[in-house]
């Protein structure tokens, strides 16, 4: 069980993802703490999940020893700037900014600033996220246990060199976009074939959620998976062979190719800032 006072700075999507998957695991409320930027926000916090929540980012800074950075990577610059008075060697920092290096946080609070970078994706919000994590130098064994736990909450975690961390936002982090255009564009044949709009959501996202749960539950290759729907001369070949002439295959690995690429330019950037 996590032991520490958490903060959320920042409680939009992902950060509130994140808050209720720890109170579903049965972190006590008066452990967290959120800040938002309007009056409304935090009120509807404090009703909703009974967690104090501030528009200081600085007090929380200074309140808690688990910091969460869940902002925007456009205004994490300013974000740091205002918490790094309230962060000492003390305090765990844990940044799901897309694409801003663990170096470029740690130049803003100070070498020896305890950092552990976090690529969580949206499926977070219902508790099917996937998250990569990576320490920085001076992140402990002990911090990156706590991290893991913290985003085991709310899905898979796994821990790569911070170097891939880019690779993760292209797949993991991008990949639910790409998925939800597969659903749509399922749904819109389905709709072409006679079926109705209703129907054919349903059918549609059902078959992707179930297709990856076979996958993680029997650990089968998918390419074997694929095989045991694929009767000789039959109606799944014929679809996949539309597919294959489609360019479907390539034209994913050139997405995920093309975002890791946009994620690792954003965090070029970043370090350019002074």
């Amino acid at each position: 069980m996590i032991d520490r006072r958490v903060a959320f700075l920042g409680a939009g999507n992902m950060g509130a993802a994140i808050m209720r998957g720890l109170l579903r695991a049965g972190l006590p409320a008066a452990q967290l703490s959120a800040t938002v930027r309007r009056e409304e926000r935090r009120a509807e916090v404090e009703r909703t999940w009974g967690v104090q929540a501030t528009l200081d980012n600085l007090q929380a800074a200074r309140d808690a020893e688990v910091l969460v950075l869940s902002v925007k990577p456009q205004a994490l610059d300013r974000l740091l700037t205002t918490i790094a008075p309230a962060v000492d060697h003390s305090k765990l920092i844990i940044s799901v900014a897309a694409g801003v290096p663990i170096a470029a946080i740690e130049r803003r609070l100070g070498a020896g600033a305890r950092i552990v970078r976090a690529m969580p994706n949206t499926p977070s919000l219902v508790g099917a996220g996937a998250t990569a994590l990576s320490a920085g130098e001076h992140a402990t064994a002990g911090d990156l246990a706590l991290a893991t736990a913290m985003f085991d909450s709310v899905g898979l975690t796994t821990v790569v060199d911070e170097a891939l961390l880019d690779a993760v936002t292209g797949l993991s982090g991008s990949g639910p976009a790409y998925i939800f255009l597969i659903i749509e564009a399922l749904s819109d044949a389905g709709v072409k074939v006679g079926l109705s709009r209703h129907q054919a959501l349903k059918l549609a996202a059902q078959t992707v959620l179930g297709s990856a749960q076979l996958l993680l539950e029997t650990n089968a290759h998918p390419g074997q998976l694929k095989d045991q729907v694929t009767s000789p001369g039959g109606t799944a070949i014929a679809g996949l062979h539309t597919l294959e002439a489609g360019g479907l295959r390539t034209t994913l690995i050139n997405a995920v190719e093309v975002a890791t690429h946009r994620a690792r330019a954003l965090g070029e950037a970043f370090l350019e800032k002074k």
